[in-house]
């Protein structure tokens, strides 16, 4: 059972995520949701369109212009707090690397903390278990916030991605956040390249198989767009194709752009392993 926020999920129920950026320069949506106005009716629409998370991010992921602490919190904390306001039973999230910033999120009402810089700052997991909100353990092969791999290595990518998400976890819990609020991530496009986070996805499974949930963030990614070798307004087809597999290989939670497309990938696998009854079964009966 994954616990978070005031919501249970049990072990073959998928969940999105829907990512709200706070930032005038994410990669995908340029700044689309960075007034309140805009990022309110966002995730108005995700909520009605199937989303059990609400991501918030107030830096993106990628190199750009400095944001302090100081500043991301400014971009997040109240957003936070008004969501958590009008929206009591979604769980809200908050992608932070920051100790600082995640300490004033929960303050205003987060659930969850998505660390995506694999623990670079060890204070986060301390605020996580001392607000008894949940953490995601993320894969980034050490790689510091907001720079891009460089000719990175690996003997063995997956068994590497299960030694750090393991050990991230495992010390979560040892601090104090409850076992069952904690999540594991490999980390797609994070300290690697392509065909890195081909492999983790190919061997997905493999984290599946160790018995914590697993939370996948593929939506419209370079190794996508690579792969494919599609601009990043045309990824969303290879990035359902990633989410299909992925559900059929036991994640859990996706952390998406387009949310009700990837409910009903998800739906359909769910169906399609026996988890989920058709929403009509008609044919064939009248």
């Amino acid at each position: 059972m994954l616990r978070l926020g005031r919501r249970e999920f049990g072990p073959n129920e998928p969940v999105v995520m829907a990512i709200v950026n706070r930032t005038p320069d994410s990669f995908y949506d340029q700044g689309a949701t960075f007034r309140d106005e805009p990022a309110l009716a966002r995730v108005e629409q995700a909520v009605a369109e199937g989303a059990a998370i609400i991501d918030i991010g107030g830096v993106k992921a990628g190199p750009g212009e400095e944001v302090t602490a100081e500043e991301e919190a400014r971009r997040i904390v109240g957003f936070v707090a008004e969501v958590r306001g009008s929206f009591p039973d979604v769980v809200i999230s908050v992608d932070t690397w920051r100790a600082s910033v995640g300490e004033a999120a929960c303050a205003a009402g987060a659930d969850l903390l998505n660390d995506a810089w694999g623990g670079v700052d060890p204070g986060l997991a301390e605020v996580a278990a001392r607000y008894r909100v949940g953490l995601v353990c993320t894969h980034a092969g050490g790689a510091e916030p907001r720079t891009r791999p460089h000719r990175v290595t690996y003997d063995d990518v997956v068994a590497d991605i299960l030694r750090v998400t393991l050990g991230l976890a495992e010390r979560a819990v040892a601090l104090g956040v409850a076992r069952e609020s904690v999540l594991i991530d490999p980390g797609h496009d994070f300290g690697k390249n392509t065909r890195h986070s081909l492999e983790a996805t190919r061997r997905l499974g493999e984290m599946v198989e160790t018995g914590w949930p697993v939370l996948v963030s593929l939506s419209n990614k370079d190794f996508v767009g690579e792969t494919l070798d599609r601009p990043v307004k045309e990824r969303v087809i290879g990035t359902l194709a990633t989410t299909a597999v992925s559900a059929w290989l036991g994640a859990q939670v996706y952390r998406v752009h387009e949310v009700a497309e990837t409910r009903q990938v998800l739906d359909m696998v769910a169906s399609i392993a026996g988890h989920r009854p058709p929403a009509v079964a008609r044919r064939g009966l009248a």
